[in-house]
């Protein structure tokens, strides 16, 4: 995936977890379907339960390792529980690596949208780091959205769909992804974020 401030080429891991794949495939339907007003089907609802019950941990190679120790820095004033910096920067790098998104931009969205409160709550009723809106705990299963994981695990994926779906341009998939399609507030302060704080060394 193209990186917005940067013209080399920085190589990602290529290979998937087939599992965690197929429920990004599956996550993306289910954003369409969504937005379009369109109700899931049964099936499908089915598929995507199965793929969570049976996806494989991602293990961290040693880029993952070096990201971690580089972010965890960063990261210490927001959230000074080292436990719970660990817990989300490998959520974020697993979950980023998988749907083929830069783990910095992730970091940014979340900056923006709880500040790294896993329990945060908008106005709007989205939840947790990434802001999930709760019909995607029905959908999937009463998933809790204040965990850090599935929580990641959501909004990597519905990011990653918006993101293909705007044809690789940042400005119009963040909008989407907040939902503030047709107004440049929200994607510069995501991207004035990732330029500032989580720019990648």
């Amino acid at each position: 995936m193209p990186w917005p401030f940067s013209s080399d080429s920085w190589q990602r891991p290529t290979r998937a977890d087939r599992a965690r794949v197929a429920l990004v495939a599956l996550v993306a339907l289910l954003a369409g379907a969504a937005q379009a007003g369109q109700e899931p089907t049964p099936e499908l609802r089915e598929r995507v339960r199965a793929a969570l019950a049976g996806a494989d941990s991602f293990k961290d190679r040693f880029d993952a390792d070096v990201w971690l120790m580089d972010m965890g820095g960063r990261l210490r004033r927001q959230v000074p529980d080292p436990q719970l910096r660990v817990d989300i920067l490998k959520a974020v790098h697993r979950e980023a690596t998988r749907t083929n998104l830069p783990p910095e931009m992730v970091l940014a969205v979340i900056d923006v949208e709880s500040a790294f409160n896993p329990y945060a709550v908008s106005s709007a009723g989205a939840q947790g780091l990434m802001q999930v809106m709760p019909f995607w705990r029905e959908e999937l299963g009463r998933r809790r959205l204040v965990d850090v994981e599935d929580n990641i695990l959501m909004g990597c994926a519905i990011l990653s769909h918006y993101y293909e779906r705007s044809g690789s341009d940042w400005m119009e998939a963040l909008a989407r992804y907040n939902g503030s399609l047709g107004r440049s507030e929200y994607p510069q302060k995501v991207l004035d974020r990732l330029r500032t704080r989580w720019f990648r060394q």
